[in-house]
């Protein structure tokens, strides 16, 4: 397993309203994130945020190219980012015990926080189709380049980890600075992670390794 330290790139907010930073996606241009009763759009060039939209966003954010997924509660709302309006609602797999969530080949990927879990399943649905079980706390999940990552958030320490999709078993492992969390995860498909900070209301960028 490889182990070395995080490297933050820079650090978006805190944002005016925002308490808290919840679940993170990308939807190419903009950094969306979870604040609770409302999702975010940042632009990472400006570091501004350029809209919200009035929706319950407890945990993990997702983008499929179109639409947006975020966890309320005990359900996952299927959201047009051009709209606002929620399309679909289906159970989240852990029944509101679940923290990030990404997309990945027509599937979700759901982390179940205190279970330490990942469960992929079915959009339409929300059947659990498998389980990956994780040995730590599972907190933010980013698929990029065939590689699946997560957040960890146990006590005063948090790391990103990439693991084999198939075992569970942890490949790297980037530990983050004391006293920085990640809550939410999510890659620009390019040498970045975008990792929420939960309470301190920031969203930091994180070098994703070559």
């Amino acid at each position: 397993m490889k182990h070395s330290t995080a490297e933050i790139l820079c650090e978006y907010g805190p944002f005016p309203g925002v308490d808290r930073v919840n679940g993170v996606t990308f939807d190419g241009q903009n950094v969306w994130f979870a604040s609770g009763d409302k999702l975010n759009a940042l632009d990472p060039a400006s570091g501004e945020t350029v809209r919200s939209i009035d929706v319950a966003a407890h945990a993990g954010t997702a983008f499929d190219g179109q639409y947006i997924y975020q966890i309320a509660e005990d359900r996952i709302q299927k959201i047009d980012p051009k709209t606002g309006g929620v399309l679909a609602t289906i159970p989240a797999p852990g029944n509101g015990g679940d923290s990030g969530m990404a997309w990945a080949e027509g599937t979700l990927w759901v982390g179940e926080h205190r279970g330490r879990k990942i469960h992929q399943i079915d959009p339409q649905t929300g059947t659990i189709l498998r389980t990956i079980e994780s040995k730590r706390v599972v907190t933010g999940v980013s698929w990029v380049d065939g590689q699946l990552w997560h957040g960890t958030w146990e006590g005063d320490d948090s790391d990103l980890r990439r693991i084999d999709p198939d075992t569970g078993e942890v490949l790297v492992t980037l530990d983050m600075p004391a006293g920085m969390g990640v809550s939410g995860l999510e890659s620009d498909g390019g040498d970045r992670f975008f990792c929420g900070g939960g309470s301190s209301g920031t969203v930091r960028a994180v070098r994703r390794p070559g």
